[in-house]
């Protein structure tokens, strides 16, 4: 493969001289520029863009650390963050985690050896004086709200959509409420938040009535029986797909009123209230943070959609 001295030897012009035709350098006569050009298409030469933006101190390279790579969630904020990123001519790296402190420590130490510009966190597994420790290396930005200095944050008002979604079930009547969520209240902030709204807000709030573990339809269609069994006159599920598999789950018998998240197309083909937290926008933010000078904390609003609702 042909380098940027075989150009020099062949069009007689200086190594400094190719290497200004390929940075576009304004200061190089047309005629010269045309002999290069023409030359590099002869010997197929390829720039190594790598290598030059190595030499700028720039890999244009993000990582993006999510905990899966199959779930609508993530898929929505990473479209946002490639959206961006594509218009900017980064590369996006994705990086699962399976919520493993381990593997997301390794990005880490990543970013730590330069392979990447810098990094948006979807949702951490390690700690926030962790992931703190590695600003040292690179631009950091959370997708959660936190106040720690040099780290920037892009994060949905779940508090507000948490808290009119079951302000809405409760002035729909229900009073026994069931309660899908994913991570333990342990490490989730949202879970926490999800529990401590609902022991505000229904007096009758029974931890008994949660379910763990739920990320996809299947999940819900697996705790769909329990709900029944339960009677429970309202559910708050953390995702529509898990929505939508507890309603498949009740079959012909009425399921109870459900309130999803993400305004997916299920939860309008199958009529239930949902929040829409605008992920793509909340993506979208995420990457010009990343590449901001400044730390910013950016909230995304919310809204509340009922599609016409089942009945």
């Amino acid at each position: 493969m042909a380098n940027i001295r075989d150009i020099a030897k062949k069009t007689g012009y200086s190594v400094s001289t190719i290497s200004r035709v390929l940075n576009n350098h304004p200061y190089v006569e047309e005629q010269k520029r045309q002999e290069i050009l023409t030359v590099m298409a002869e010997l197929n030469y390829v720039p190594n863009h790598t290598a030059r933006n190595l030499s700028y101190g720039k890999t244009k390279n993000i990582g993006v650390i999510v905990p899966f790579v199959n779930h609508p969630y993530y898929d929505q904020l990473v479209k946002g963050i490639a959206e961006k990123a594509f218009v900017q001519q980064y590369k996006v790296t994705l990086l699962p985690t399976n919520y493993d402190p381990s593997v997301e420590k390794n990005y880490l130490n990543e970013l730590a050896a330069k392979s990447f510009d810098g990094m948006i966190i979807a949702s951490k597994t390690n700690s926030l004086e962790v992931i703190a420790d590695y600003l040292k290396f690179g631009k950091i930005v959370l997708c959660e709200d936190v106040q720690i200095e040099g780290l920037s944050s892009v994060f949905i008002d779940r508090k507000g959509s948490f808290r009119e979604s079951l302000n809405y079930l409760k002035n729909q009547g229900v009073e026994k409420i069931g309660l899908t969520l994913g991570r333990t209240g342990k490490r989730s902030n949202n879970s926490k938040l999800a529990m401590q709204l609902c022991e505000e807000l229904f007096p009758k709030f029974d931890p008994e009535l949660m379910r763990w573990g739920c990320q996809e339809a299947e999940d819900g269609l697996a705790v769909a029986d329990f709900f029944r069994q339960h009677c429970v006159e309202g559910i708050f599920s953390n995702g529509d797909e898990v929505a939508a598999g507890i309603i498949e789950g009740y079959g012909k018998e009425q399921a109870p009123l459900i309130v999803g998240q993400e305004n997916l197309f299920i939860s309008r083909v199958m009529k239930f209230p949902t929040i829409d937290h605008h992920l793509p926008e909340c993506g979208r933010k995420a990457f010009e943070a990343l590449i901001a000078e400044e730390t910013q904390q950016i909230k995304i609003p919310y809204t509340f959609v009922k599609h016409n609702e089942r009945t």
